[in-house]
């Protein structure tokens, strides 16, 4: 449908076509820094393969939701033009992810409450990415929000291509973290979604006969997120990169967002390179060096406690708040350790066992279709009617504390002892 003027070898989709302007945007300083980013952080320390990017990723997401866009030219007829805005928005989706990627936003979140999707939007707008856009008449004010899944004034089920339970962006990120990390939870029929999807009443609504195919999605998701996302040791590296970037912010200017050229210089390399050679006129600038040294060099910190948890638990929907009691917490446990706060980690990672809906809201239901004679009836069936879906709703919570190896017997100790105790759950559930 689109004319294409080049090809991309992918290991995970083959050969990725790519349209004049997509060209123009992938040879652009801002998608080539990408490459410079990896997709899953610190993974590789404990799956050597997960050494891919961000680069990749958007190239694969846009061909992805180039290859929903078609399916739906052919059935639901969207335009050409429609077509390739769903392409640049999926190949623009992560533009403004910064170094480490979601581990950096941890801390850019703290410190100023911005997104990556925020920064992505100011690329897309305030650099030539928006030229190049102009240039072959879209708009790069729509595209910027657009891409990020903010509609940008176009219809929803074209947002739904972007963000939400059946977006590409899952799509590919699901095949290319089980590829890289050999971890084969994510190796889902996703052709089998893409050929059954159509828009109703301006909606994504799917086949009911490729209702498996959807199921076995959301499964796929739910296991990665346990085997790799969420792996006790990734989590430890990731603790300390972001331990790290939080101790040095001030001297480094991390979350700095006022002059964008900066930011952009921004990459894993380049911060990792900064925070192992910090002066250590400080405690604090010492502490991010040695975590940063000793993420160089594999000496991650040992995890000391662990809890799988119900949301429902009124003292663990408290710590996922960042504030004060997770303050509170890691002070106690540092006091009855009788070591520095610095040395404890408290990590508390939680994500939707099922994706967000294009709206930032929790998916409850998906949209099937069903062919009856020649009439087409569409019905909403809640997630919680998937028999397998259903059984893990919800939210994937885990406790962990971790610390040093030198301070590992002495924390673990303390942790026993204050998380045992009924009087302080008690008292910090207040």
């Amino acid at each position: 449908m689109l004319k294409p003027v080049a090809e991309i070898r992918d290991p995970v989709h083959g050969y990725v076509k790519v349209t004049e302007v997509e060209r123009e945007l992938i040879d652009s300083p801002f998608l080539q820094r990408l490459r410079r980013v990896h997709q899953l952080a610190g993974s590789y320390l404990v799956f050597p393969g997960a050494v891919h990017t961000r680069f990749e990723h958007v190239i694969g997401t846009m061909h992805l939701a180039g290859e929903v866009a078609e399916s739906l030219a052919t059935t639901s007829g969207l335009s050409k033009d429609q077509a390739q805005e769903v392409r640049l928005a999926a190949l623009l989706h992560d533009v403004g992810h910064g170094p480490f990627s979601h581990m950096y936003e941890e801390v850019l979140s703290e410190k100023s409450g911005t997104t990556h999707e925020d920064i992505s939007e100011r690329i897309v707008r305030e650099t030539s990415v928006g030229d190049i856009l102009q240039k072959h008449g879209f708009s790069p004010r729509q595209m910027s929000a657009f891409a990020v899944g903010r509609q940008g004034g176009k219809p929803r089920f074209m947002n739904e291509i972007i963000a939400g339970g059946l977006s590409a962006d899952i799509m590919d990120y699901l095949l290319r973290d089980s590829y890289f990390t050999g971890v084969e939870y994510g190796a889902v029929d996703i052709q089998r979604i893409v050929d059954s999807l159509q828009t109703v009443e301006d909606r994504l609504v799917l086949d009911s006969a490729a209702l498996h195919a959807f199921e076995a999605l959301l499964l796929a998701r739910y296991q990665m997120f346990k085997a790799v996302y969420f792996h006790r040791t990734v989590r430890a590296a990731e603790l300390m990169l972001v331990h790290s970037m939080q101790l040095a912010d001030g001297a480094l200017g991390l979350t700095d967002l006022t002059d964008l050229d900066r930011y952009l210089d921004l990459t894993d390399e380049v911060v990792l390179h900064q925070l192992a050679h910090l002066d250590q006129s400080t405690a604090e600038l010492k502490e991010a060096r040695r975590l940063a040294v000793d993420f160089l060099n594999r000496r991650l910190v040992k995890c000391v406690f662990e809890r799988l948890v119900q949301r429902k638990d009124r003292v663990v929907e408290q710590l996922f708040d960042k504030g004060t009691l997770r303050n509170q917490v890691i002070s106690d446990l540092a006091e009855g350790a009788k070591v520095n706060r610095m040395h404890v980690f408290l990590d508390v990672p939680t994500t939707p066992s099922v994706p967000y809906t294009s709206s930032r809201e929790a998916l409850t239901q998906i949209r099937v279709f069903r062919r009856e004679g020649e009439k087409t009836r569409v019905t909403a069936i809640p997630i919680s009617d998937l028999p397998l879906v259903g059984s893990i709703a919800g939210f994937m919570d885990v406790i962990r504390v971790y610390t040093t190896q030198e301070h590992r017997s002495a924390v673990e100790r303390a942790t026993a002892r204050l998380f045992g105790d009924e009087n302080y759950t008690t008292r910090i559930s207040v």
